[in-house]
């Protein structure tokens, strides 16, 4: 058939579904192997998904409900195009459906927590607006921490949200606190920690104080005057939100050593920020204190004088939150790698994008995590394959925003050292058998004009740097349908913290490869057995019909 006679096809809605003659020869043997004169009955679907799928909770009784959910007929079991269709079915995830099963009942510091930078900016770091549409997002999204940056009005009577020394157009702080407070809990119970970057004079700061108090009510946690010797356990935080910023000073006294961008003397827009900051508290009289604001904060940041073994000192006595942008925390794991995992054990490390970044584009997550570090802040606008990664992470634990650490970060009886390479834990086979949907969600000639997609498949892994890999597929031309039926390998030092990646891309002779969607799993949460696997665009967003046929393997290392 020409390309021409092709594009004519379209006009009857031709259908581009998976037919049995397309399944597997795996799981037409699968079939074989566990049915009765064609038919796969109640307590041969049981047999499947406890010896294969190693589904150990599974029932008789679930077995039967899916054949009974089934739309083909017989209903006293599944055909073997039924059983096919019930592989690449939504309700055959590739990650465990638990819900929440980490242990929730330690102390904060004991988790990773989905973290967003600048929460607050619609787009690039100079001169997007500020609006609280970006918060509502990401809570929504699953985002635990939102980042807020609070300064004076131009009046200076009220509070305003902006990135100070940009030209980014600002929010109002009640504006966001009111959509914090709406939109906290809708994706999780557990709380949201509101991080405050404080330019504000200590009247400004008392406002913002009754603000917080009266918008938030009695979700907002408030620790009392003691300083905390301990963080308390999500548990008992559930339904709560929890402020954390510096504690304030005297106006005229306050340094201004910001726990963000302006911690780097080498970035330029530090300077510029600092000048006007300057400028702002330039000739003010001494001011009093706000202690109302100051009762509200639980997680106490701040840097201490000195250098990277003051910071990371750890207080028997208190915990707190240490700030350091990526390159500070790329050079301080170069010398002090222990000290950081030891330090990360009791106290909250928050790790930010430098101050170039001016596109509101991330960085690899994993030096952090290998560190301990629970607040990796990430820019949530975008969609650079770095969030792709803190997206993987965060679909752990239930979605809940909070993934508990490995055990080998919080033994303090043996401080885990980042840069001693590790022996293999175990091998992860991953089969990409075939794929659809593409044809349903995409525009028939998004990828071609004159002719069907060649599509081929990247899957490797993200993690410690032992463990990266990215492998590739054949491509299969002239096919909505593709079947590679390719099966990959991949060794693992550290599994708890790797993330399996895999991104379809269309091939392109004379230009750049089409994106055709990705998707992004922790390797700790996936089931093994044959799993439908749905992918995602750019942004992360779950497409309709897009998935892929996968087939997963853990095996002990020889």
């Amino acid at each position: 058939m020409s390309k021409q006679s092709y594009r004519v096809c379209f006009c009857f809605r031709r259908r581009f579904k998976m037919t049995v003659a397309q399944a597997p020869e795996d799981v037409k043997n699968l079939f074989e192997m566990y049915s009765e004169n064609g038919l796969m009955n109640a307590d041969g679907l049981h047999k499947f998904l406890v010896e294969y799928q190693k589904e150990d909770e599974t029932t008789t009784d679930d077995a039967q409900k899916i054949i009974d959910g089934s739309k083909h007929l017989p209903k006293n079991g599944l055909h073997v195009e039924a059983f096919f269709r019930h592989l690449f079915s939504d309700t055959n995830s590739p990650l465990v459906s638990l819900g929440v099963h980490h242990d929730m009942n330690a102390p904060l510091s004991h988790y990773f927590i989905f973290t967003g930078h600048n929460s607050y900016l619609t787009g690039n770091q100079l001169n997007s607006d500020c609006s609280d549409v970006p918060i509502i997002n990401a809570l929504k999204r699953g985002v635990r921490v939102i980042e807020l940056d609070i300064w004076p009005n131009s009046e200076k009577d009220d509070v305003h949200v902006l990135h100070g020394g940009t030209l980014t157009a600002p929010v109002t702080l009640l504006k966001c606190l009111s959509s914090i407070k709406e939109y906290a809990f809708v994706s999780s119970d557990f709380p949201v920690v509101i991080t405050l970057e404080d330019h504000l004079t200590p009247d400004l700061q008392a406002k913002a104080a009754n603000m917080i108090t009266e918008t938030l009510g009695d979700i907002l946690f408030t620790p009392g005057p003691e300083v905390f010797k301990e963080f308390p356990s999500l548990e008992t935080l559930k339904k709560r939100i929890i402020i954390s910023t510096k504690p304030p000073k005297d106006y005229t006294e306050a340094k201004e050593d910001k726990d963000k961008e302006n911690d780097s003397k080498s970035d330029k827009a530090d300077d510029e920020v600092a000048m006007k900051k300057a400028e702002l508290h330039e000739n003010k009289p001494k001011q009093k204190k706000a202690p109302e604001y100051k009762r509200l904060i639980a997680i106490h940041a701040g840097k201490p004088k000195g250098g990277l073994d003051e910071c990371l000192e750890v207080d028997p006595e208190k915990v707190r939150r240490l700030s350091l942008s990526e390159l500070e925390l790329e050079k301080a794991a170069e010398t002090h790698g222990k000290q950081i995992v030891r330090f990360t054990q009791r106290n909250m490390l928050r790790v930010y994008p430098k101050g170039i970044r001016v596109d509101s584009s991330n960085y690899n997550p994993m030096i952090a995590w290998l560190h301990g570090a629970q607040m990796v802040a990430f820019n949530m606008q975008g969609c650079d394959k770095h969030l792709w990664l803190m997206h993987g992470m965060f679909k752990g634990n239930g979605q809940c925003g909070y993934v508990k650490k490995p055990d080998f970060l919080l033994n303090t009886n043996e401080i885990f050292d980042p840069e001693v390479k590790h022996s293999e834990k175990t091998i992860l086979k991953v089969t990409v058998y075939l794929g659809e949907g593409w044809y349903y969600d995409f525009d028939h000639t998004h990828f071609d004009s004159y002719s069907p997609p060649d599509f081929y498949v990247k899957v490797g892994i993200a993690g410690v740097p032992a463990d990266k890999q990215m492998t590739k597929s054949k491509i299969v031309e002239d096919s909505w349908v593709p079947s590679w039926n390719q099966e990959f390998e991949f060794h693992l030092t550290m599994p708890q913290l790797a993330l399996l990646r895999i991104k379809v891309h269309e091939y392109d002779m004379s230009k750049t490869d089409d994106f055709a969607g990705q998707t992004c799993l922790p390797v700790s949460e996936i089931r093994s057995g044959i799993r439908a696997v749905p992918l995602m665009d750019k942004k992360g967003d779950k497409y309709n019909n897009v998935k892929l046929l996968m087939r997963f393997e853990f095996t002990n290392p020889s």
